[in-house]
């Protein structure tokens, strides 16, 4: 037990070991631990704004809706961006290529800097119209300053998710972490006063909210950048490093589309699952609704197990360790399909327990504890496939988990989706079908192209 807690304190705490040495368990452990936190941290920006939001009525939440609905290709953007910004540091980090970490580091920053302008440029002043083209009624009109606000302030949502891209393929995990934090507790303590105009604040309703998450990511943002100028993390750039290097920003760029691309078809395909959930009324949407949000949200500590794995990759292919790398992979796969087969278990036995928390309606309980089911059989699977997919990305491998998705979900969950509830008698359990189906074929498809290893010969 004493020997757990010091490794947790050591993940927590952070330092300087070399993860391209040493045991490979204790390395996902104290890669992971900060990852998998700061996952949670992420997705409590959202969660934050709807509890308080939702206290001033339908239009307001609608708007944060639509608003998180527009807010994913930026999402998108920044996600593609950060995997070939993980790929490169890793790389150069494993190298002992410090110089060359810095400088890919710095080329990312510039690439952000002019995309999250255009981004924020046309969301600060087209927000009102973005919101009235996602069909937005006169009510949630009214809170279009919340969309302007949060748009226009791309920049600051990318570069939470680039920076913390950069300090994970330098292994820094632990300040990636402490970013989230920082962030959520300015948050946290803002919301409440802004939009409700508690104490000395005005009181500015569902902007406020915009307001506070926009501040509590930008002291976040300017908390990266301190650790990143002053030395305290394995990448110090000094100030006469901002310089353009035009033909390796392109480089980074290039690499990253695919990553964007990954995302959005990833996303994009369960929106259209929405879809077709919906030709079977409002009940069986919202089961199958409430079935992914518990799913999205309660896999966040797989993600930290799959970005220890990309970290581990990078790094080990920088330092000429392929085996290493492959082997990190595996046992960080175990890891993840063995916490995701005991969760599964757990939704498995007390799945309507679980929606009842949610919902009231016996329907709505019954279509997502189905749901639920049908997906966390896959879960031992998928536990490997998470794993392999974000492999691919940490080695700058990102054409491949997008070409994996694009099977996966648009060759095979969409189509059989609407051939099982249309064509035959299973109509709303023929969606949970094909999604268990997708999951399995994208993991064995993941696995079978790892095994390959045309991964390890990947230059970035």
């Amino acid at each position: 037990m004493a020997q757990i807690w010091a490794s947790v304190k050591e993940a927590i705490h952070g330092g300087r070991r070399d993860y391209t040495e040493g045991s490979l368990p204790k390395a996902i452990t104290l890669l992971a631990i900060p990852m998998v936190l700061e996952m949670v941290m992420e997705s409590l920006f959202a969660i934050v704004d709807v509890f308080w939001v939702s206290r001033l009525g339908s239009d307001a939440v609608a708007t944060v809706g639509l608003t998180e609905a527009m807010m994913a290709t930026v999402f998108a953007i920044a996600m593609g961006l950060g995997f070939s910004t993980t790929a490169y540091v890793a790389r150069r980090i494993g190298e002992q290529d410090a110089p060359g970490a810095v400088k890919g580091a710095v080329q990312a920053i510039f690439n952000g800097f002019f995309i999250s302008i255009i981004l924020g440029v046309i969301g600060g002043v087209f927000g009102a119209d973005l919101l009235r083209l996602m069909g937005a009624g006169p009510g949630v009109m009214e809170h279009s300053g919340y969309t302007r606000i949060i748009l226009g302030g791309s920049i600051v949502v990318m570069y939470l998710f680039l920076l913390n891209a950069v300090f994970r393929g330098a292994g820094d995990a632990a300040i990636s972490m402490r970013v989230l934090w920082l962030a959520n507790a300015i948050n946290l303590i803002l919301n409440p006063l802004l939009i409700f105009g508690i104490g000395p604040f005005p009181r500015m309703g569902v902007v406020g909210s915009a307001v506070g998450t926009l501040i509590g990511r930008g002291c976040g943002v300017a908390y990266q950048f301190w650790h990143l100028t002053r030395g305290s993390s394995r990448i110090h750039i000094a100030a006469g490093q901002f310089q353009m290097d035009l033909p390796l920003m392109w480089r980074l760029f290039r690499i990253s589309l695919n990553g964007m691309l990954q995302i959005l078809i990833s996303t994009a395909s369960w929106t259209a699952m929405a879809r077709i959930a919906a030709i079977f009324g409002s009940a069986t949407l919202a089961g199958y609704t409430l079935a992914v949000r518990v799913i999205i949200f309660s896999i966040l500590p797989s993600w930290g197990f799959c970005n220890a794995a990309a970290t581990l990759v990078g790094q080990c292919l920088g330092a000429k360790k392929p085996e290493r790398a492959e082997a990190a992979v595996w046992t960080a796969g175990k890891i993840n399909s063995a916490f995701l087969s005991s969760l599964a278990l757990f939704y498995i036995i007390f799945a309507p327990k679980i929606l009842a928390v949610f919902s009231s309606d016996s329907h709505v309980v019954e279509v997502g504890s189905s749901c639920l089911r049908y997906i966390c059989f896959a879960y031992p699977l998928v536990g490997f496939g998470m794993t392999m997919m974000q492999a691919f990305n940490g080695a700058g491998d990102t054409w491949t988990p997008t070409r994996v998705n694009l099977v996966a979900f648009w060759l095979v969950q969409i189509p059989l989706a609407w051939a099982l509830s249309q064509w035959t008698g299973l109509r709303e359990t023929g969606l949970f079908v094909a999604i268990f189906a997708a999951q399995c074929v994208l993991a064995v498809m993941a696995i079978i192209l790892f095994r390959r290893g045309a991964w390890k010969l990947k230059k970035i």
